[in-house]
Parts: structure tokens; C-alpha cells; sequence
């Protein structure tokens, strides 16, 4: 039985990259977070079904023992806006310098793993029409974006088994993992689910031959590509206002990118991963304010404001 390693496992699509593991039933799966309050919380349905370790992917003991022994890593341990581009530092030791020592393990003792890396759509300086051809202008990158794109250059230079997967704006259940605030309101952007970004991650290992040494946009295509007010919208008006939000796109510059992304078919075209839809999602959202009253009418005026 073939062993997959998922580190940030307690985020939002971590948890969809596990259900889906197990749903395959032929891995043998580990899943390491911190051990904190959210990951127990998150984890605890899996404790008896996988091997669930509460750790620090910067541990070098416990990564050496975890990275000899598998045959895939999920890397998705990341540090999100805003608090990556507030500490830049923070974002390269739990990826850049993390991933440093992951790659040397797998080159001394375990050179058949394949690492399957989270990277972001937010590198592209071309929102309006980005594809993996595109040069990167690093002069340009925000905090998060340039760690982002130095762990993808770190990772093709040194590894002779990977697939990176980089992500569009995700949209959550709200509560599992912070959603994406600082986005300017009238931009258009192309966005995946949890649900469908999980879906890619697991797929990627039944096709790594065919996906092996390349780097893909994954995201909805045409079916996601919305204004990002319209996001917002629904958002307010399924789930209501919150803290977050209100500091968010007060306080918060408007800096995270997600592109329209000419080439997000490319993927689905070899592991067909698409399966979840933004009716769907706003349908989920819906059904989980609906204890929220008190946060939806307070959002009200906010959603006519949108409207007009």
C-alpha cells in the first residue's frame, strides 16, 4: 500500500485532500498540523483512520522520519495573506526553508517520492490573462507570492519527481480556514473550491507519470470566473457579516491577485478533477449561516450597497 504524507492537513482543502485519500481506499495516510486547538478540532474524525501527528514541518527529526518513509507529499503547509505579507520571514521558514530540508531527505534516502506541491496564482502580474508560460516578474511579487515562487524554483531545481499545482482564490466553508479578503472589489477573478482544489491534489497521484516535472493552473475555467463584488455579495448575504470582514476591507490594501487563467483546462484534461460548482458553493455557504441570523441582517444594508 503506497503512503501519502499531507502536511496542513487540518486546513480547509487538507481536509478534502484526506476524505478524498480515504474515499480512494489503497493509501496508507499521515496528516500533520499543528498541534493547536483548530487542528485537534479539525483532525479528531480521522484519529482512528490515519495516522494523525501534531508537529512542526520545520522539525527536522520528525521530517526526516516522515519524508523517508512515503511515497507522496501533499505539501500545503502555508502561511495565507495578510499574515504572510505582514512577515515575510514566517512564510519562508514554514515553506522555503522547510521545503529546503524536506528535498534533501528525499535525494539522500527516498529518491522515488514525489512531492506535490500548493503553489498560487497570485505570482502572475497578468490578471486578465495568465497561463505557466508566463514570465514572473519578481520584482513585483508580493510577500506571499515571492516565497511562493522561490519554494517552486527551489523545488524544479532539485527534485527529479513533482507536480506543483498553483491555486486560484479559494473559496471555503468560512470556519475550516480564513477566507481571502484583500481583493480589489471590481476585479475580475477565476477561483476554485476547497472541495474541487482537494480533488486535484489526490487525482495528481493516479496520473504522475503523465504530470511529472510540470507545473499547472488549477481553477473552474469559465463556470469561475466572476467579479469579485459578486463574491462579496453572496458571501454577505449567505453567511453574513463578520469581524474578519470588517477589518479586512477597511484596514487591508487591496493587493491579492487571481487571475483569469487561460490554461486552467489544461489539468482537468488529464485527471478531470472539476466536479463542484459557485451554485453549489453558495448553496453550502447558505447552509451554513443559516444559525447566523443576527450577522445576516446586520449585512443587509452592505448587500443592497452591492446591488446598486
Amino acid at each position: 500500500m503506497k503512503k501519502v504524507l499531507v502536511t496542513g492537513a487540518a486546513g480547509s482543502i487538507g481536509l478534502n485532500v484526506l476524505k478524498y485519500l480515504l474515499s480512494e481506499g489503497k493509501y496508507e495516510i499521515t496528516a500533520l498540523d499543528l498541534n493547536n486547538k483548530k487542528s485537534i478540532k479539525n483532525l479528531k474524525k480521522y484519529q482512528n483512520r490515519i495516522n494523525v501527528i501534531y508537529g512542526d514541518v520545520n522539525d527536522e527529526v520528525l521530517m526526516h522520519s516522515l519524508v523517508k518513509e512515503h511515497d507522496y507529499i501533499i505539501y500545503l503547509a502555508s502561511v495565507l495573506p495578510p499574515l504572510s505579507d505582514f512577515n515575510k520571514n514566517i512564510g519562508e521558514l514554514i515553506e522555503y526553508d522547510a521545503l529546503s530540508y524536506i528535498i534533501d531527505v528525499i535525494n539522500k534516502e527516498n529518491k522515488d517520492c514525489h512531492l506535490i506541491y500548493a503553489s498560487s496564482t497570485s505570482i502572475y502580474d497578468n490578471t486578465l490573462s495568465a497561463s505557466v508560460k508566463e514570465t514572473i516578474k519578481e520584482s513585483e511579487l508580493s510577500n506571499f507570492s515571492y516565497v511562493k515562487y522561490n519554494s517552486e524554483k527551489l523545488i524544479t531545481s532539485k527534485l527529479k519527481n513533482y507536480t506543483i499545482l498553483r491555486v486560484p482564490l479559494v473559496l471555503n466553508n468560512m470556519k475550516g480556514e480564513p477566507f481571502i479578503y484583500n481583493v480589489k472589489k471590481n476585479l475580475v477573478v477565476e477561483v476554485t473550491t476547497n472541495i474541487d482544489a482537494a480533488y486535484a491534489f489526490v487525482k495528481v497521484i493516479d496520473h504522475v507519470k503523465e504530470v511529472n516535472k510540470k507545473t499547472y493552473n488549477i481553477g473552474m475555467g469559465e463556470e469561475g470566473r466572476v467579479v469579485y463584488n459578486e463574491i462579496l455579495k453572496n458571501i454577505l448575504n449567505n453567511y453574513g457579516l463578520s469581524m474578519r470582514y470588517i477589518l479586512s476591507r477597511i484596514f487591508l490594501g487591496k493587493t491579492y491577485k487571481s487571475p483569469i487563467l487561460t490554461d486552467s483546462d489544461d489539468l482537468d484534461n488529464i485527471i478531470h478533477y472539476r466536479h463542484d460548482s459557485l451554485y453549489n458553493y453558495y448553496k453550502r455557504l447558505k447552509n451554513k449561516g443559516k444559525y447566523r441570523t443576527l450577522q445576516k441582517i446586520i449585512a443587509k444594508p452592505l448587500v443592497l450597497l452591492k446591488r446598486k
